[in-house]
């Protein structure tokens, strides 16, 4: 059911300056730039930004595990005992995402992107 890990997202206060940093930190430009979003391709996976204050005390990240199929994967993953955040979000360019809470409170979260492969 799982494809792997695809997509790191770091939460930050200010996308431009997070993007500035970034670039800065990696040595790369982001290959995706939206005042919403900032994803930069790393080593065959991604680093994503959003704007939002840090979650938690040191700040938050989400991890996205990669599906062919982000229905059928929220629904399992469901039906296991994981915890409705809320529902799967189209976040442009046919990406899909969805996040949810394990029964330990970890959030979980799970991407279809098509642009990636398998």
């Amino acid at each position: 059911m799982l494809l792997g890990l695809r997509t790191a997202i770091y939460h930050v206060p200010e996308i431009t300056q997070g993007r500035e940093w970034y670039a800065k930190a990696l040595g790369i430009q982001p290959y995706f730039d939206q005042p919403f979003y900032v994803g930069f391709s790393v080593g065959g996976f991604e680093l994503g930004l959003v704007p939002d204050e840090p979650a938690g005390r040191d700040g938050g990240v989400d991890v996205y595990w990669g599906v062919e199929d982000i229905q059928a994967a929220f629904q399992h993953f469901l039906a296991a005992g994981a915890k409705k955040i809320k529902d799967i979000e189209d976040v442009g360019g046919d990406i899909k995402v969805v996040i949810m809470l394990d029964p330990f409170g970890n959030r979980l979260g799970l991407i279809y992107n098509p642009h990636f492969g398998k």
